[in-house]
C-alpha cells in the first residue's frame, strides 16, 4: 500500500534557506495506526495533524538530499524547460528510491520513491513489501498528468489552487493508496476518464 503522495520543491525557491523544502501538496492513505507510535495514538487530532506534517517535512528534506546528491553525482546540465514540454521534462527526470528506516520518521520502515522534475519533487511512500516497478510507473503516470494538465512546468503553477484535481487523479490512479494493475484497455479507458475530467 501507498501511505502518501507528495509534491514539493526540490531546489532553492528565492523564498526558502537552503535545504528547505516547500511542500506544494500532500495525501495520506490508509489509517494512522500502522504508522503513529504509541505515544501519539492518545494526541489530540491537532496534535496529530502538527506531528504528520512534519513526519512529510522529513520525507521532503530527504528526498530533497537525495535529489541534489543525484543530480552532483551525474553532472548534468539542469535544462529549463517550458510549457509544452512536459514529456521531454518527464524523460528527463531523476528518480530513485530512499529507505525510511523504523522511527525516521515513520514508526514502520517505508520506501520513498521519487522523480526530480526541473525544481519539482514527486514522492511516493509505500509500504517495503510494496511491488517498487508498478510503484515507479504509477508515478510517472501521476506526474505526467500533473505536468500536463496543471501547467507545473511554468509561472503561478496551478497546483496550489487546483489541488481538488490532484485529488481526483489519485481517486482513479491510485485509489485508497492501492496500486492498481493496468490491461492495456484498461489504461486507455483510465486516460480517457481522466482526459475528460481534466477537460473540465
Amino acid at each position: 500500500m501507498v501511505r502518501c503522495f507528495l509534491i514539493h520543491t526540490v531546489c532553492s525557491v528565492s523564498a526558502l534557506g537552503a535545504g528547505e523544502s516547500r511542500l506544494l501538496y500532500s495525501r495520506l492513505f490508509g489509517p494512522d495506526e500502522g504508522i503513529c507510535s504509541d505515544r501519539e495514538r492518545g494526541l489530540s487530532p491537532e496534535e496529530r495533524r502538527l506531528v504528520q506534517k512534519e513526519r512529510i517535512a522529513v520525507v521532503a528534506r530527504q528526498v530533497r538530499s537525495a535529489v541534489s546528491l543525484s543530480r552532483e553525482a551525474s553532472s548534468r546540465v539542469l535544462v529549463e524547460t517550458v510549457p509544452g514540454e512536459e514529456t521531454l521534462a518527464l524523460q528527463e527526470a531523476d528518480s530513485g528510491v530512499v529507505r525510511l528506516r523504523a522511527g525516521d520518521p515513520f514508526s514502520e520502515e517505508m520506501s520513498a520513491l521519487w522523480l526530480g522534475v526541473q525544481s519539482l519533487g514527486f514522492t511516493l511512500v509505500c509500504e517495503p513489501h510494496e511491488n517498487l516497478l508498478l510503484a515507479e510507473g504509477t508515478l510517472r503516470n501521476l506526474t505526467r498528468h500533473c505536468l500536463e494538465h496543471l501547467h507545473m512546468l511554468g509561472q503561478g503553477s496551478e497546483v496550489l489552487l487546483r489541488s481538488n484535481r490532484v485529488d481526483a487523479l489519485l481517486s482513479r490512479l491510485l485509489p485508497h493508496g492501492q496500486l492498481l494493475f493496468l490491461n492495456h484497455r484498461f489504461a486507455q479507458a483510465l486516460e480517457k476518464e481522466v482526459a475528460a475530467y481534466m477537460a473540465k
